[in-house]
């Protein structure tokens, strides 16, 4: 009869739509001002659902780019309801070496491989990733329709019997060519390797935001004013003052030779930065002098020296085409919008196309193949005259 599951407002949206698809009911967790879950709104919700209540869903670090400090306390509050704690395991690349989500109380985690362990992400897939369980649940596990002895011979109890019923994967193996990075990943850099690569992630995050902060508002931090392996930039009070919205940041940011962090989500209006372990201190730099020489950009546009309709941000990104055509309409010089810092001349990446409309493709798709027509030869075409 348990079917609620409680999940905090930073999660992920892959959260409430796997608990809906599994049959519960979604109880919304308020967050306070800092990011964190609201412990008061959280225990309010346990006890209101204490007799249905299954699992809470948490990401840690979460989303909003902060370590909850009141983890422990939470896993504690639901299992003492009697639910369970499943953990996204979304942000592992703040965890590795340092904690583990058995530690902090989780009962089950997915390690999301495309994230911390450097299989790439997206590219049509298969999502790749192990799903760890604490031994109580160890028995219902699902089968595993080639090597059946894998569903329970680890489990250390008799409940966990070898099994094939109930299998879900088809290829429960994952993906052959795909494996083998997250393999070699590991084993070469070893347990120190790790926690290496999970401390430096935090510190280029952290580093990156005490250089943007000031020129831009960083909309979540502990209480030591430090973020966890990502950060949230608020572009919203610029858009109120200037009318420069994310997506102008975002665009402009490839005149600069960069793709755009996450934008408008996880808040609306925002830039979520994630650096990784992977970028070394000049390539950091490089971001943070193009968001700064943005924000002079935007500065220009608040001041009226430049209008926000005939400004490099509003137009980009800028190709090779705006700068051989013959027809150059704008007030500012191509310099300006195809050469925006010096350093970008010694390997300039062009933009293949300039501004679109986000919103219009996505919701009026153009199919690319061709017709059936296509396919037929000449003489097929005879015979059907």
């Amino acid at each position: 009869h348990r079917n609620i599951c409680l999940i905090p407002k930073s999660a992920h949206g892959t959260n409430p739509a796997s608990a809906v698809m599994a049959g519960m009911k979604v109880v919304v967790v308020e967050n306070d001002d800092q990011g964190n879950i609201d412990f008061d709104d959280l225990t309010a919700k346990i006890e209101k659902h204490r007799d249905n209540l299954a699992a809470f869903m948490v990401t840690y670090p979460s989303t909003f780019g902060v370590f909850e400090e009141r983890i422990v306390d939470i896993c504690d509050a639901i299992h003492e309801a009697g639910g369970q704690v499943y953990m996204d395991g979304a942000n592992m690349n703040a965890q590795v070496g340092l904690t583990s989500p058995g530690l902090i109380g989780a009962d089950v985690c997915h390690l999301n491989l495309h994230k911390t362990f450097c299989i790439p992400h997206g590219g049509g897939g298969p999502g790749v990733g192990s799903i760890g369980v604490k031994e109580h649940l160890a028995p219902f596990l699902p089968g595993h329709a080639v090597g059946p002895e894998a569903s329970g011979k680890l489990c250390g109890s008799d409940a966990c019997v070898p099994r094939k019923e109930g299998a879900v994967a088809g290829a429960p193996f994952g993906s052959a060519a795909i494996l083998p990075i997250s393999w070699m990943y590991i084993k070469m850099l070893g347990a120190d390797g790790l926690k290496a690569a999970t401390a430096n992630a935090i510190l280029n995050a952290n580093y990156m935001a005490a250089r943007l902060n000031g020129a831009f508002d960083v909309l979540f931090t502990g209480t030591n004013g430090q973020c966890a392996h990502e950060f949230i930039l608020d572009l919203r009070p610029l858009k109120a003052a200037t009318g420069v919205t994310e997506e102008d940041v975002a665009k402009r940011l490839q005149d600069y030779g960069f793709h755009s962090p996450t934008m408008s989500w996880p808040v609306a209006g925002t830039l979520m930065i994630e650096p990784t372990e992977s970028e070394d201190l000049a390539e950091l730099d490089r971001f943070c002098d193009a968001m700064l020489s943005i924000r002079a950009e935007i500065d220009d546009v608040g001041s009226g020296r430049v209008a926000l309709e005939d400004s490099p941000l509003r137009n980009a990104p800028h190709t090779m085409d705006d700068l051989v055509s013959d027809k150059w309409d704008r007030s500012y010089p191509r310099e300006v919008g195809v050469y925006p810092a010096p350093w970008i001349r010694a390997n300039k990446f062009w933009p293949s196309c300039g501004r679109v409309d986000n919103v219009y493709g996505d919701r009026n798709l153009v199919c690319t193949c061709p017709p059936l027509e296509a396919y037929e030869d000449e003489d097929d075409k005879k015979l059907a005259a």
